[in-house]
């Protein structure tokens, strides 16, 4: 697992264990990164630990400063080499995970997303902060859409193979309909070189063969809340929390929230339950009934009969 200009063989073996299980490119990359940590601070190979070695590695982890996320998400890597590639389960049993604290989302008001929008640097900008908003899609999901997932007859969009490899369908508003249009008649003009239109991408990068990359989205989002005054320590995936809670607050049923967001459980959609402002500030406390008139209790005891 040494920094090398040949691939050790224990590294390879890891390799194609995580691409014979189809893991995303981006979770292998994690996972070598995470293996390449352990064996710095072991100094030696990965496959010569201990299981006090391990323990020790998590503290000192912890000990550094590392978040929590962090901390987990590199004994998620170092785990899959010692269950899968290595086969040492006794290994593999020494790694805990720690529990995340559960914060909230953080939620935009739909004036801080309507100044966002308008003070898009540009019509690509605006376009993708759009359909970022308006139909909930992930940074990853605008970037690589392609001309042919815009069905402007059905009024829908297809988001192919997404997080999970999943394929969903999501709504088009007219506005955003209205905004694809204008981007594709005005966008870059370069030789696609043979590409069908319908497997262009909308939003292509610099040599037009790639999309634009996740990156270079959010560093347009950054330009577009700060020249809105936005104060509030948000990102790009905001106005995903955003298009939900909002939904959630208009009333709209949270299994159709949940299918529009491409979330495998609903556990995962109902946490917006907790930012959506509109609900809870309608809810009632028990405090205003102690300010409300009592009714008069009924003497039925010392009340005569009505007369006959």
């Amino acid at each position: 697992m040494r920094d090398t200009n040949t691939v050790s063989p224990l590294r390879q073996r890891m390799i194609e264990d995580m691409a014979g299980r189809k893991l995303n490119p981006h979770t292998q990359r994690g996972h070598i990164y995470s293996c390449k940590r352990f064996a710095a601070w072991l100094k030696r190979s990965p496959d010569t630990a201990t299981a006090d070695e391990v323990r020790r590695f998590q503290l000192h982890l912890i000990e550094s400063g590392m978040s929590i996320c962090n901390r987990n998400r590199i004994m998620t890597g170092v785990r899959f080499l010692f269950r899968v590639t290595l086969r040492r389960h006794d290994l593999a049993a020494e790694v805990w995970h720690i529990k995340e604290p559960e914060k909230l989302p953080p939620v935009l008001s739909p004036e801080e997303v309507k100044r966002v929008l308008t003070m898009a640097t540009s019509l690509k900008a605006r376009a993708m902060l759009t359909l970022a908003y308006g139909c909930g899609l992930r940074a990853s999901e605008v970037v690589r859409l392609r001309a042919g997932d815009i069905d402007s007859e059905q009024k829908i969009i297809r988001i192919v193979q997404s997080k999970g490899r999943k394929d969903r369908h999501v709504m088009l508003p007219p506005e955003v309909l209205k905004l694809l249009r204008q981007w594709w008649k005005a966008g870059p003009s370069a030789s696609n070189n043979g590409v069908a239109p319908e497997q262009r991408w909308l939003f292509p990068g610099r040599s037009q063969r790639q999309p634009l990359t996740t990156r270079q989205f959010s560093r347009l989002f950054k330009e577009a809340a700060k020249a809105a005054g936005l104060r509030k320590t948000v990102s790009l995936h905001s106005l995903r929390h955003s298009f939900a809670t909002h939904l959630l607050e208009r009333g709209r049923d949270i299994r159709v929230i949940q299918a529009l967001l491409g979330h495998s459980k609903l556990e995962t959609t109902a946490r917006y339950s907790r930012v959506a402002i509109g609900l809870i500030a309608k809810i009632e406390s028990p405090l205003e009934g102690l300010s409300a008139p009592r009714r008069r209790r009924r003497q039925r005891d010392s009340e005569e009969p009505p007369a006959p």
